[in-house]
């Protein structure tokens, strides 16, 4: 059968039409499916449990979360500058409580939701405690920075504790996050990492000692959101039984004083 130029003309024109309909409707069906959303500034230890935590809030309450990753110390400085975050998760309390007596974070929102582990990985396994990370096979160890990272400030507490501190200081590189830190050990331009255990629990990494200050996660309420009720349910979320099974599957400890279960 053959269509002369008009037919297929007319044709092209009334698939281009139900192909922008069809579009229009999933686009609205999608838009439809989320009441909100939160956006939430957080620490990069949380990367690897981010996808079931926004996975368990949105369920129960309709409302997509997107998270926002990087070093606790960066994300401070943009909440500072403004950036349009709803709840900040800092893996030190004290960049959030610094926020809150400056206006930036909701003072009666600030809640520790977790603690937090150190651990070491290796690509091939074989570095398993921080002393080898002195002898001779181990040419580079990468670091989160301390300036900018909680996770990298206890690698520094623990390797001083340890004596290391000072003669490693040839071997280290810094990675501006717990995730680039690990990022430089899984390329092979480190040869070992200390961490957050976050990152490497499920990896055959080493949980390290804590010798060094306890490392308390903290959550709060940035003051400029549009949100205020939302974040304070998601906040509330993880201190929750739900949220707190989620953490702990992937490495943070329940904040002091939580109830054992």
């Amino acid at each position: 059968m053959l269509f002369s130029p008009s037919s297929l003309s007319n044709l092209s024109v009334s698939l281009s039409s139900s192909i922008r309909k069809f579009f229009v409707i999933l686009t609205l069906t999608i838009t439809s499916t989320y009441a909100s959303t939160l956006t939430v500034a957080a620490a990069a230890d949380l990367i690897q449990a981010q996808p079931e935590l926004a996975a368990a809030f949105e369920k129960r309450s309709q409302v997509k979360v997107v998270f926002s990753p990087g070093a606790s110390g960066e994300l401070a400085r943009q909440i500072e500058n403004g950036a349009p975050f709803d709840v900040f998760l800092s893996a030190n309390e004290k960049y959030v409580t610094d926020l809150a007596a400056r206006g930036f974070v909701l003072p009666s929102s600030v809640v520790v939701y977790a603690q937090g582990r150190l651990g070491l990985w290796s690509r091939d396994g074989k570095v398993r405690s921080v002393n080898e990370l002195n002898e001779a096979k181990v040419r580079i160890v990468a670091l989160p920075n301390p300036r900018f990272a909680p996770y990298g400030l206890a690698a520094q507490q623990l390797l001083e504790a340890a004596g290391l501190w000072n003669p490693l200081q040839p071997k280290i590189v810094l990675g501006e996050n717990v995730s680039q830190a690990m990022q430089f050990a899984e390329t092979g331009n480190a040869d070992a990492v200390i961490t957050s255990w976050t990152l490497v629990a499920r990896r055959g990494g080493v949980l390290l000692p804590a010798k060094h200050a306890p490392i308390l996660q903290a959550a709060g309420i940035v003051a400029r959101t549009g949100e205020p009720d939302l974040a304070r349910r998601f906040i509330e979320f993880l201190r929750a039984a739900e949220g707190q099974a989620i953490l702990t599957r992937h490495g943070l400890m329940p904040p002091p004083g939580a109830p054992s279960r």
